[in-house]
């Protein structure tokens, strides 16, 4: 299986970052890094403009929430704020993800952008059940809404918030982080415009009770977005597999390889919002082609299953003491 390396030695971008290391048992690792190709996106800029406008809203509906004594100005503002601090978050981890390793974090600090994700979906959960209950509150006390007020205030809120989603939207696939500040938008844009429908209707009709029951609808469709957003960040936080890669999957494809007898010790998991890394253990026969068959394979993961940041171990399947870690339960 003896491989020419000369004569099979192709340019790859991670050549220069594979390294072949001998131990007493013959153990090799191949290691893959993608630092350069998968680089999180600035989105700085969209941070900022985000943050400023908000702030600048936040501030003009709690003022007219008060004047024109409507609960759904007043959630809305609440629901603006808790995003103001989401995008204060995923801007600060989006800084903090491109710090080098040290070695105290080793892999620097990527995985903000994972917690950052996760407190963003819990605050606005957070924040929306304040926003129901108040509402709840309101169908027992109903008071006159100023709609006019209302209306002028929610228009301005669809304009502003639907102008920051746009900017998160190139982004909004690839980076769980960028997505959740996609997501609040989207989100704010729609209580917007529920808030106008809702007061264009008082206005007509005087139904006072429908600025608070247009709030809880608004609320759960927040509620149910969000869900989905809470549930990646969470898998993500516990080193779960990515959405988008089936360990199965990776596992078979790893097994297919000529010479390839067993594979343990395998693990998946996200460094970041955008970066996934891996660790296996695969077991060959003496004579494999060595680094060549790593470098390849680190290349081919990246290209099939998006995994940048591969470690691959090679065993040999004559070595006199089988791998501690080879049992499944063992991690």
């Amino acid at each position: 299986m003896a491989q020419h390396n000369h004569a099979h030695h192709e340019p790859h971008d991670h050549d220069h970052a594979h390294h072949d290391h001998d131990h007493d048992h013959d153990h090799h690792h191949g290691h893959g890094h993608g630092h350069h190709v998968h680089a999180p996106k600035d989105f700085g800029k969209a941070f900022l403009i985000g943050i400023v406008l908000n702030t600048g809203f936040v501030i003009a509906e709690v003022i007219y929430g008060i004047l024109g004594n409507s609960i759904a100005l007043l959630a809305d503002a609440g629901h603006n704020l808790s995003d103001v601090l989401g995008l204060l978050l995923a801007w600060g981890a989006s800084i903090l993800v491109k710090k080098i390793p040290s070695t105290k974090f080793t892999y620097g600090l990527r995985s903000t952008s994972i917690l950052a994700a996760l407190i963003n979906a819990a605050l606005l959960l957070f924040v929306t059940g304040g926003i129901a209950w108040e509402a709840l509150l309101r169908f027992n006390q109903p008071t006159e809404v100023n709609g006019i007020t209302v209306i002028i205030v929610a228009t301005l809120g669809i304009a502003i918030n639907l102008g920051t989603a746009l900017l998160f939207m190139s982004g909004s696939k690839g980076d769980l982080n960028v997505r959740a500040a996609f997501t609040h938008m989207l989100g704010d844009a729609a209580i917007s415009a529920g808030v106008v429908v809702a007061g264009i209707i008082i206005m007509f009709t005087g139904w006072q009770w429908l600025d608070p029951a247009v709030s809880l609808v608004i609320s759960a469709l927040v509620i149910m977005g969000t869900w989905g957003l809470l549930r990646d960040s969470t898998n993500l936080a516990l080193h779960g597999v990515p959405e988008g890669i089936n360990a199965d999957t990776v596992r078979q494809y790893l097994a297919s390889h000529d010479g390839v007898t067993e594979v343990h010790d395998l693990h998946i998991w996200g460094m970041s919002t955008t970066e996934t890394a891996l660790t296996a253990h695969l077991v060959m026969p003496a004579g494999y082609p060595g680094d060549q068959f790593r470098i390849k394979l680190c290349a081919a993961l990246q290209n099939q299953f998006k995994i940048a940041h591969c470690t691959i171990q090679i065993e040999l399947a004559d070595t006199e003491h089988a791998c501690e870690l080879a049992p499944a339960h063992l991690v």
